[in-house]
């Protein structure tokens, strides 16, 4: 609850507070300022009342909730184009590890039309998930927010999971938001870590803050459950898959009606991506030691002879050298090639984030003191305009190409 408060003996009419307020909830009424039933508290007026009449008191809402009551790890199970999504596997992995830390299941969270949940719940199970819990109506047939939100909260509210985590996708974040909000749960938003606190058992949410400069651990707040995060594709090696895995399979309805769903899908257009930085297996990128534009012709050739994608770092989009679909890092795409070849790129922290948990890393940069260096597997201190074509050469020739 929240209330506006004027002082009627300290204003003085000046009406400084009208303009302020985005909504129009203030007017004057007998040369004192008034509000209505419009003000959605934003604290504006607060702040531009030159006098100070003006206050916005808050009272905190009392926590009730019973904390021992959540438990498990669940993960949502993504699904688009009749394929669960990467990610969902990764997080299988990632989330089986902090299961095993608390001493609770893995689960699934998955929902779909009858054919869908058949054919994705046995996945789930052969990548980890102990359970799945479903919901299953043609209405969930495709993800539209309001039908999938309506369906998480209804499982979270009953089931109580612990934690739960989504994938950074579009899907994702859009949907991750919506529940955290409905059920008033605390979201972190693109981690590139997770690990559960030794003492409090909370989970530590890490994820890249002020612009990629650093990097911020997060603990939820501790009255508040479930702990949700959505979590950056690739930063996680996918589970093992193993057929031979027995779970449960718990199944609920959708208490909900096509008329309470406020989207229609009309028709679904799967745009061409003219980069696939996220499935390449070998990445060649350029960073601002290219130079410019006509810098990326080194990087070009030898990704053209390797077979590989060509990525480049925040600096040298920024630069109009390169377009943005080719970004790699905490702002762009995050990979996990198995070769990935840093030509020209110092290695920022918002750089690292989202290459570093590549298989191999090889450095090429005339700054021997470049932080790429410290993550790199193989590290070449040149220029790399010499560096390079040589390497495309070598590689020509025991390519046979």
């Amino acid at each position: 609850m929240a209330r506006l408060l004027i002082d009627k003996d300290t204003c003085t009419g000046c009406e400084s507070c009208i303009p302020a307020c985005p909504f129009g909830a203030l007017s004057m009424k007998e040369g004192i300022a008034v509000v209505d039933e419009k003000c959605t508290f934003c604290g504006a007026c607060v702040d531009i009342c030159p006098v100070s009449a003006i206050t916005l008191e808050k009272e905190e809402k009392a926590v009730t909730i019973d904390i021992s009551a959540y438990k498990d790890v669940w993960i949502f199970v993504e699904h688009e184009f009749g394929k669960v999504s990467n990610v969902s596997f990764e997080l299988l992995g990632e989330g089986r590890k902090l299961a095993d830390t608390i001493g609770c299941k893995l689960c699934g969270m998955l929902f779909g039309d009858k054919e869908t949940v058949d054919k994705f719940a046995p996945e789930a199970i052969a990548y980890g998930a102990e359970k799945v819990y479903l919901m299953e109506s043609p209405l969930l047939k495709q993800y539209r927010t309001d039908s999938y939100a309506k369906a998480a909260v209804d499982l979270i509210r009953k089931y109580k999971p612990e934690i739960v985590l989504f994938g950074a996708t579009t899907q994702g974040r859009d949907f991750a938001g919506t529940v955290a909000t409905t059920i008033e749960a605390g979201l972190t938003a693109d981690c590139t870590g997770l690990d559960i606190d030794p003492e409090t058992k909370y989970l530590k949410q890490t994820r890249p803050a002020f612009g990629g400069n650093i990097m911020a651990t997060i603990l939820d707040y501790p009255n508040y459950r479930p702990q949700m995060s959505t979590v950056r594709p690739k930063v996680f090696p996918m589970s093992l898959r193993d057929d031979s895995r027995k779970g449960e399979i718990i199944c609920e309805t959708l208490q909900m009606a096509e008329d309470q769903i406020r989207t229609k899908i009309l028709d679904f257009i799967k745009g061409t991506e003219t980069v696939n930085l996220v499935d390449a297996e070998i990445i060649v990128s350029g960073g601002r030691g290219v130079g410019g534009p006509e810098g990326f012709k080194p990087v070009r050739e030898l990704a053209e002879v390797l077979g590989a994608a060509v990525g480049a770092s925040r600096a040298a989009v920024d630069s109009g050298w390169i377009p943005y679909e080719h970004q790699v890092g905490q702002t762009g795409r995050t990979v996990r090639p198995k070769i990935y070849i840093a030509c020209g790129i110092s290695g920022s922290i918002q750089h690292q984030a989202g290459m570093k948990t590549s298989d191999i890393i090889v450095a090429i940069n005339k700054d021997a003191e470049a932080p790429i260096f410290k993550i790199a597997t193989y590290g070449i201190v040149g220029d790399l305009f010499n560096v390079v074509p040589m390497a495309t050469q070598e590689f020509k020739k025991r390519l046979g190409r």
